[in-house]
């Protein structure tokens, strides 16, 4: 069958966009996959924790103030520069990881400069493509955001961790130049244009809008939410997959090798929620509350499955599956949510805002997390992430009004 341009170029623009983001999601992924062998290599856990959550802290500041250039400044500028940015200073950090403060600067700019890239990425697509097929895009690249982690976990297997992130660097400079390439390109043959989308006014008096219109905007499209969801969804998607690895080591008593093979595994697995997540989502009439629902709800319960089972095989499986139902309430709100809000004209500055309250999320409980390892234990963190889980249940319900489907 013949394809129209149209669908053309959103199969082009996703490759590209979710070949780029697997590149991020490799070097993010990094310092998770190769925690155990720098605990074992005279590193703590609470050193290790305190860098992730300056990354965190960094990188959803970054994306505020990112995503709000995102909507101003074209893509191929925001994109490009933050992969090639964002590979120096991760290779940095592996330079100078004995040094504590040179360490944690280089690492929480890597964070910075990562954060150039989703928000102007979700604009370029979800303006430029039709509405079914942004999803489908958008679905590209946020599966390339949960495979990222399986490679990072094969690289940790098999070379030294100082190699991991030098190979994790040149996949970002090699992936600057290809966007920077293909967007040019894209932007020459009209497959890309810019400022189709005007912030949508909430009246009709043709003045200049205002800052408080850009929130009344917002909040009519329920952006309140969708924060709560993002702010959830952000502890478990990021914060505790950072420490599943740790956590197979520690509390299963395998191997920092074993637990990187298993980390790897078990990544793969999450890696394809976001295609369980769509089919479920269709299937139940693309009810985006309903699906939330059920996510959060099986979440809970594969994390009461964790804490009461303790054998290691299952308890794995059960781990995984309770990280996958969380992440399939996140790809609800990645790959559903923030491309519907393109009528407003604020796709970037919007994600940007969910992005920085997921990593403000994760970077506090990655704080707490690495202390709690230590002080409370293994078995009441599970407790905490199971209450998460039931507050994001409850977010959920109830439903007073029938709500817009969709696509």
């Amino acid at each position: 069958m013949k394809l129209n341009e149209k669908t053309k170029t959103a199969i082009m623009l996703g490759t590209l966009c979710s070949v780029a983001y697997l590149g991020v999601y490799i070097a993010r992924n990094v310092l998770s996959a190769v925690t155990p062998a720098m605990i074992e290599g005279g590193f703590t856990e609470e050193y290790i924790g305190q860098v992730s959550s300056l990354y965190f802290i960094f990188y959803a500041v970054g994306q505020l103030i990112n995503g709000i250039i995102g909507d101003k400044i074209k893509a191929r500028y925001m994109i490009s520069l933050g992969l090639l940015l964002a590979g120096i200073s991760n290779f940095v950090f592996s330079l100078v990881a004995q040094s504590p403060f040179a360490a944690t600067a280089a690492y929480a700019m890597t964070g910075f400069f990562l954060a150039m890239i989703y928000g102007p990425m979700t604009k370029v697509v979800a303006e430029n493509t039709e509405p079914i097929h942004a999803v489908r895009c958008s679905l590209g690249y946020t599966f390339s955001s949960f495979f990222g982690s399986p490679i990072a976990g094969v690289l940790a297997m098999f070379l030294a961790w100082q190699s991991v992130f030098a190979v994790s660097s040149a996949v970002l400079a090699i992936m600057a130049v290809i966007v920077f390439v293909c967007f040019l390109s894209f932007e020459k043959s009209g497959r890309i244009k810019y400022g189709q989308y005007k912030v949508v006014k909430t009246d009709e008096s043709g003045e200049k809008v205002t800052f408080t219109e850009h929130i009344c905007v917002l909040i009519e499209h329920r952006m309140i939410k969708f924060s709560l969801v993002s702010i959830l969804t952000g502890i478990v998607r990021t914060s505790v997959v950072f420490w599943l690895p740790t956590y197979i080591s520690q509390a299963l008593d395998f191997t920092a090798k074993e637990s990187a093979g298993i980390f790897t595994a078990a990544t793969l697995a999450i890696s394809f929620t976001t295609f369980i997540s769509i089919f479920i989502y269709e299937r139940l009439g693309r009810n985006i509350d309903v699906t939330l629902l059920l996510m959060f709800a099986c979440s809970a319960l594969f994390f009461a499955g964790v804490f009461f089972i303790k054998l290691p095989i299952i308890n794995i499986i059960l781990m995984v599956l309770a990280i996958m139902s969380a992440n399939g309430a996140a790809t609800m709100l990645w790959s559903v949510y923030c491309p519907s809000l393109r009528d407003t004209g604020m796709v970037s500055g919007a994600t940007g805002f969910l992005d920085f309250l997921s990593y403000m999320a994760a970077a506090t409980a990655n704080i707490l997390f690495a202390n709690a390892v230590s002080e409370i234990g293994w078995n009441n963190l599970i407790i905490i992430w199971i209450g998460l889980m039931l507050l994001g249940t409850v977010l959920s319900l109830p439903f007073k009004r029938k709500e817009k489907r969709e696509n």
